[in-house]
């Protein structure tokens, strides 16, 4: 039998219908996938996933206080230290975290006859990993959290405190409260921490044990004012508190002071102490606050930049 003549033209044809059908199946495929994520239901593109946090790494934590400001918060009186000394001083002691970029700290100390200063700075970086949650929004409620279990009352103001304590710490009261306003009956002068000994002011008290102060069963805050006691402050980064506790031991006293504020995602906790073992001299509530304060108010600048 005679073949049938090949035309090309017909296969051309053919060709082509067939590579047009194949790519109208292939592009309807590829709709169906950009329009919808199968573990989401198709609304994925419907709703964006909330504000990343603005901080992506964190910084050196021990580089961050001035030197300045760290002689201030461990001051020596007439002690002098060698340069190796002041450089194992001021140099602090960063904590050991497993990645820098979430959480860094650094630990600083002084010890001098007058009594032991500790200053430790703990930054966290907060990262959401649920789309809906932003950032910032998962640091505010870490930060929530630990303002609550410090049991800060509502409320509060963030303006600096005065240089004298409150007159109403010791309205209608009998007995002297730490830094209650008080006079020194041989100077004439007030004893209200603000006087010649800054690493501590007498309790005011003739008799040690009668000053709740040094009481381990009394109020921790009985001795703070108006101006010093627990409270939050408006004035640092998106949210902020200060507290204040002091603690009586076998071995002495100490105040513990914590300044804590969030800016963005970013959590800072600033905690500084004074030890004293002579409990007749308590560690002076308004210097260790306006110091802790300055401090967390050069980080939130530096974070800030």
């Amino acid at each position: 039998m005679p073949r049938k003549p090949f035309v090309p033209g017909a296969a051309l044809v053919v060709a082509a219908a067939l590579a047009a059908g194949l790519t109208a199946c292939t592009g309807g495929s590829s709709t169906g996938d950009e329009t919808g994520d199968a573990k989401s239901g198709g609304t994925a593109s419907s709703s964006p996933a909330a504000e990343p946090g603005r901080y992506q790494t964190l910084p050196e934590a021990c580089g961050l206080p001035a030197r300045g400001t760290l002689r201030g918060m461990l001051p020596g009186g007439d002690q002098q230290l060698s340069r190796a000394e002041a450089k194992k001083i001021y140099d602090g002691q960063p904590d050991i975290t497993y990645d820098t970029d979430r959480r860094v700290g650094c630990r600083w100390t002084r010890e001098t006859t007058a009594g032991t200063r500790h200053l430790s700075l703990d930054i966290q970086r907060v990262v959401s990993y649920d789309a809906a949650v932003s950032d910032d929004d998962k640091a505010q409620g870490i930060y929530d959290s630990k303002e609550l279990a410090a049991q800060i009352p509502p409320g509060g103001n963030g303006s600096p405190s005065p240089a004298t304590p409150s007159p109403s710490a010791t309205k209608g009261k009998g007995t002297n409260k730490g830094e209650g306003a008080t006079t020194n009956s041989s100077t004439g002068k007030s004893a209200d921490g603000k006087g010649k000994a800054p690493s501590g002011s007498p309790s005011g008290a003739s008799d040690p044990s009668a000053d709740p102060s040094t009481d381990p069963s009394a109020d921790p805050s009985a001795d703070l004012s108006d101006s010093t006691a627990p409270r939050v402050l408006d004035d640092l980064g998106d949210a902020a508190f200060l507290n204040d506790k002091l603690v009586t031991a076998d071995s002495g006293v100490h105040r513990d002071v914590t300044v804590v504020f969030r800016t963005s995602n970013v959590i800072v906790t600033l905690t500084y102490d004074q030890w004293s073992t002579d409990k007749t001299m308590l560690p002076d509530s308004q210097e260790l606050q306006d110091k802790a304060r300055s401090l967390a108010g050069e980080l939130s600048e530096s974070l800030s930049e």
